[in-house]
């Protein structure tokens, strides 16, 4: 008895939606006998609107078929762009791996050439800019650094140290005017002091005019020095001048470091010769 009253109930709702919708009931019905009456037909003209009826359905097929084409180029496009970003990351991390390594290299012969004690630190803070320049150095008395302490990098004098704590220290760098150190001319072994008035170049002074003095002589630090180890490279002159009625030469040095890209340096720790230091003062203090 349920099932006769749902059998009704679900006939009578079909009935509904078949009058609901009875236009498209009768198009459907319509085209499907229509569909039906030319595949059965075989007159030519039927034939020519079939072939083109498939030529129609084919070249809609085709066009609906390159929307999806169009998205999925566009997400390769995207896989390939952010493939383009990985590969460029890579090729500067290899760079700068490459730069590291042939620095490196330069200091492991910096070691081998020296017979003095280093220890090597990165600059964390750096003043160059300024009439008193200096660099802090993540490297302090822990480590054995200590002020009056030459700084050296494997171009090579960079300063001194001039104040240290437990884990950190400063420098005084050749850029600075009150910088002094004790150097010689490489090829004839004249001696010399170098001091900074300014700009990029350092100036060789005391050089008297009788000196034999060239464009590119190679200065370095000499063995008069308390502080800095000798045969330490300084720079090349780049200029020789005379002015009207001085007895020294005007002689302007190009320091070896570059200190713009500066960012590792070496301490040398060796102690300062107090006896030398106090009889050489006192000598002074008589004069």
């Amino acid at each position: 008895m349920l099932s006769t009253q749902s059998s009704k109930l679900y006939m009578q709702r079909l009935v509904d939606i078949l009058l609901t919708f009875k236009e498209y009931v009768v198009l459907t019905f319509l085209i499907v006998v229509s569909i039906i009456l030319l595949n059965s037909n075989d007159n030519s003209q039927i034939r020519a609107i079939r072939s083109y009826t498939v030529g129609f359905v084919g070249a809609t097929q085709d066009f609906i078929s390159v929307v999806p084409n169009v998205f999925a180029l566009k997400r390769e496009n995207e896989i390939l762009r952010q493939l383009s970003v990985n590969l460029s990351d890579e090729v500067n991390r290899l760079r700068e791996a490459r730069l590291e390594n042939m620095r490196l290299r330069e200091i492991i012969g910096l070691k081998e050439r020296t017979t003095f004690k280093l220890v090597a630190g990165d600059i964390v803070g750096k003043n160059t800019h300024l009439l008193r320049n200096t660099i802090t150095v993540n490297i302090g008395e822990a480590d054995g650094v200590k002020p009056d302490m030459a700084i050296i990098s494997e171009h090579g004098l960079v300063g001194k140290i001039i104040a240290a704590s437990d884990h950190y220290s400063v420098g005084q760098i050749m850029f600075n005017k009150d910088f002094r150190a004790s150097a010689k001319i490489q090829r004839n072994r004249v001696d010399g002091i170098v001091s900074w008035s300014g700009g990029e170049i350092v100036n060789l002074e005391n050089i008297s005019l009788m000196q034999d003095i060239k464009e590119g002589d190679v200065i370095t630090t000499s063995e008069y020095s308390t502080i800095f180890p000798p045969d330490v490279k300084i720079g090349h002159v780049t200029k020789v001048s005379e002015q009207p009625g001085s007895l020294f030469k005007n002689i302007e040095v190009t320091p070896g470091v570059e200190f713009s890209s500066l960012e590792q340096v070496f301490v040398v720790i060796a102690s300062v010769d107090s006896e030398r230091v106090a009889l050489e003062k006192k000598v002074a203090r008589k004069k």
